[in-house]
């Protein structure tokens, strides 16, 4: 059997350019640490704040989907942190299942009627802190219609950007929690497809 074969000197060569490549980045600039986070108000950084969400598909799957491109503020100070407010604006249209059909059909009336209500919010009203975990309670606003929910939020890291994107400071979260969609106008489907509606909110702040 003919075997093809890398010269060494060609394996080496491209060995080392990895190497070199790799060497040359630095390392990330963030990390779980509570002592980088300065007080201040921050806002999302939309291109790295994403809404994930799932839901029960007649028994026969868990279908996902996205939604990116959030906007809002989040106020804090680490010493006092349950005095922390958050704000988010999430834009109906970006949302994302990879399906463009069912895409334009979650669009129409039965389910966000988005030409309507293009964006649906999230307006913290109390903080619970333990450790790096916090329960934020709010008003959830879809379709004009604002229910309370508690997010289970997590901090995921702080620091400063590199300078060459900006060098701001830089704040993440991951936070989970589950809506049922008929509480917002959305029965459409139920029970055949589930009602509640699982979310992760992964959401990524500048200063």
């Amino acid at each position: 059997m003919r075997k093809f074969l890398i010269p060494a000197a060609a394996l080496i060569a491209f060995a080392g350019g990895s190497v070199v490549v790799a060497q040359q980045m630095p390392p990330a600039p963030g990390a779980k640490d509570p002592a980088r986070v300065t007080a201040g108000t921050y806002t999302i950084d939309p291109g790295h704040t994403q809404i994930l969400f799932a839901y029960d598909h007649m028994g026969f799957s868990n279908n996902m989907g996205v939604i990116s491109e959030s906007t809002g503020t989040l106020t804090l100070d680490p010493k006092n942190p349950t005095a922390a407010k958050v704000s988010v604006e999430v834009p109906v249209a970006n949302l994302r299942t990879g399906v463009a059909k069912l895409d334009e059909h979650l669009m129409k009336p039965e389910f966000f009627d988005s030409a309507k209500f293009p964006k649906a919010t999230f307006v913290s009203t109390g903080v619970k802190v333990q450790g790096t975990e916090a329960e934020i309670s709010g008003n959830l606003t879809i379709k004009g219609i604002t229910k309370p929910v508690t997010l289970d939020a997590e901090f995921y890291g702080a620091g400063k950007a590199p300078a060459m994107m900006g060098g701001k400071e830089n704040i993440g979260f991951v936070a989970t929690t589950t809506v049922k969609r008929s509480d917002f106008n959305m029965s459409y489907g139920v029970p055949m497809v589930g009602d509640a509606v699982e979310l992760k909110i992964v959401a990524s702040f500048q200063k």
